[in-house]
């Protein structure tokens, strides 16, 4: 410890004594003279004596020491962090700059059918982030007209009135009113693969650049890696002594060291700096980790040279690399699920599918079916209990083999059908087929099965609701009103006092799949759970567009010649039910990112129509107290 003092003292001070020495280093005198003497024997001290005194001067072998200790102090810096990782929930993207190629901001310039803005929000939010924060500039009100930012009340947007005169760092302080944790670091006109923003995410470091090898676009940003730490940034290829890679513009940065780059942009003297300098100063104190990524697909897009080649090419090969990524991902997930080697599974295939994806897979001669779970379901419904009523319903015989089931992912596979025919809406309205629905629907409503859960048309209605305000959905525009005619057909429904019975309450035709010996079988338990027997009935009538002379008979050979007025009531009660709750459904999935097209809108109507046509015929109704 005294030995680098004492060195740096005698190279600064040559001339002072050993008492002297002390009151610099602030040691006693005794410790200087017991160091001298241990520094002379080493050789890095060399004394010259000249009458009654006494010179100190540094030895080559003393100065190259001193160096070396010099060295390793600044290469020391500060640990901040109790928590050495931390899920990040949060994203800042830069986008108050211009370009002139552009009449926009260059991340709303559409890329194929999407805007590269709309590509990194959408990836951010599937990956678990939960609030963006978009600065603004150049033509900001652009920005406002984008119905996936209106929509969504996590997405804030923030304006830099000063963008034309001020570098990347303003822009990134202007966040910090929004920003109280970790963060990932945007620039607007960066494409990337969803990947590597995982990766990011998943770094063990808190602060950690992303970067890749050269690009040769003209415009890099190299950076020099020391001691696996960030060392240098510069656009300028002279001042760096190796180039280590090269930044792209997407940072993962710890709050702690946001702070401490805000503390230093408090003396700014130049306001065209950008925030990857400032990072550069912050890393002299602190640690800054990096994560390279050699083959990473990724471009900006500046002008229109580089989105002509971005479209042309670079998409393209992007979006090819990420469907074979998440295939290649599928696979695995299949192979640890069933614990095979990945190599026996020799296809892997779309194969349907509106709530999840579906896929079919080949796996050593076999064929079987792989659900894996859509955007935002985990919300919307219970694994847990999907779970648990689709194991019964096998044990009843009338849902396949399920030979996996994760409840915390929703992964799920099953044995595919050999040669099964899926009914349609035209295939269903065949009276053979009809019996055959009936017989399983009968089979299933009169088992002794238990489930555990209640399928609540108006707790699951609220819960979407809830869901949708939280992701900034629009509702219909005369929702409520026709909100308070569903409450009020409800007011009339629960003075029937029907008796709940084991139902699978998603009976679209698709969900029933015919074998090559004819048996029936009733797959995709989501929804499954105790309700009025006649919902499945209901939902099966309007999912296959029947007839009022259809559904009569798919009722009369349910209740075996023996249906009721009642019967007819629950039966179009359950349909605006259904109508009404899968409508605010696709409100919610659309929120969500996904595109139903008219889907949603029809359904709304036909509730609409439904209640009209239940007053018409009922008119008891309007006899129930509000």
């Amino acid at each position: 410890m005294y030995n680098f003092y004492i060195l740096e003292t005698i190279s600064k001070f040559p001339e002072l004594s050993q008492k002297g020495i002390a009151e610099k280093c602030n040691i006693s005198a005794g410790k200087v003279n017991y160091t001298i003497n241990h520094l002379l024997e080493r050789g890095l001290l060399e004394v010259i004596k000249s009458g009654r005194k006494f010179q100190y001067l540094l030895t080559d072998s003393g100065k190259e020491y001193l160096k070396n200790q010099l060295g390793n102090l600044q290469a020391n810096k500060v640990s901040i962090h109790n928590i050495k990782h931390k899920e990040v929930k949060n994203a800042v993207i830069l986008a108050a700059g211009s370009k002139s190629d552009f009449n926009v901001p260059a991340c709303l310039v559409p890329v194929s059918e999407i805007t590269l803005l709309e590509r990194t929000v959408n990836i951010l939010f599937k990956n678990g982030i939960e609030k963006i924060v978009i600065v603004t500039g150049y033509k900001s009100s652009e920005f406002e007209g984008q119905p996936f930012i209106t929509s969504n009340p996590n997405i804030h947007l923030i304006h830099n009135p000063e963008y034309l005169w001020t570098g990347s760092m303003s822009s990134l302080a202007m966040a910090s009113e929004l920003v109280d944790d970790d963060f990932l670091l945007f620039e607007d006109d960066i494409l990337i693969e969803e990947n590597a923003i995982v990766q990011l995410m998943d770094h063990h470091e808190r602060d950690c650049i992303l970067v890749t090898k050269e690009s040769g676009s003209g415009d890099e940003g190299y950076i020099e890696i020391k001691n696996g730490y960030l060392y240098k940034i510069s656009k300028d290829i002279h001042q760096l002594n190796r180039i280590d890679g090269e930044m792209i513009g997407v940072t993962k940065l710890s709050h702690e060291v946001y702070k401490e780059m805000l503390k230093d942009f408090q003396d700014n003297k130049n306001p065209y700096v950008n925030y990857e300098y400032l990072l550069l100063d912050v890393s002299r104190k602190i640690n800054i980790g990096y994560l390279k990524i050699s083959d990473l697909i990724w471009a900006e897009i500046d002008n229109n040279i580089q989105l002509k080649t971005v479209v042309d090419k670079t998409y393209p090969m992007l979006v090819r690399k990420e469907e074979l990524f998440q295939e290649l991902e599928l696979r695995q997930s299949i192979a640890d699920a069933l614990n095979i080697d990945v190599t026996t599974i020799t296809e892997v295939k779309p194969f349907g599918g509106m709530t999840n994806k579906n896929y079919k897979a080949a796996i050593a001669g076999e064929e079987y079916v792989v659900r894996v779970s859509g955007v935002g379901t985990d919300k919307m419904i219970n694994r847990i209990e999907e779970k648990m009523n689709a194991e019964q319903a096998s044990k009843l015989g009338i849902n396949p083999e399920q030979l996996y089931f994760n409840e915390k992912t929703g992964l799920k596979i099953v044995r595919f059908i050999e040669n099964a025919e899926t009914l349609n809406p035209k295939t269903a309205k065949r009276v053979d087929n009809i019996h055959s629905v009936v017989k399983i629907l009968q089979q299933l409503h009169q088992s002794d099965i238990e489930m555990m859960n209640e399928f609540d048309t108006f707790q699951k209605l609220s819960h979407y609701e809830l869901l949708a305000i939280e992701a900034g959905a629009d509702f219909f525009e005369d929702y409520e009103t026709v909100r308070n005619d569903v409450f009020r057909l409800k007011r009339f429904y629960d003075q029937l006092n029907v008796e709940m019975t084991p139902c699978h309450n998603d009976t679209v035709p698709e969900n029933f799949v015919k074998s090559s010996e004819e048996k029936l079988y009733l797959i995709d338990w989501e929804y499954a759970g105790k309700n009025d027997p006649l919902w499945d009935l209901a939902a099966f009538s309007l999912e296959c567009g029947f007839s009022e002379a259809e559904e009569e008979l798919l009722l009369n050979k349910y209740r075996n010649g023996q249906e009721t007025i009642e019967d007819r009531q629950r039966i179009l009660i359950a349909k605006i039910y259904q109508d009404f709750l899968w409508s605010v459904w696709t409100v919610l999935k659309e929120a969500c990112g996904d595109d139903f097209g008219p889907y949603g809108l029809n359904r709304y109507n036909r509730a609409k129509e439904n209640i009209n046509k239940f007053d018409a015929l009922f008119t008891e109704v309007e006899a129930v107290e509000s």
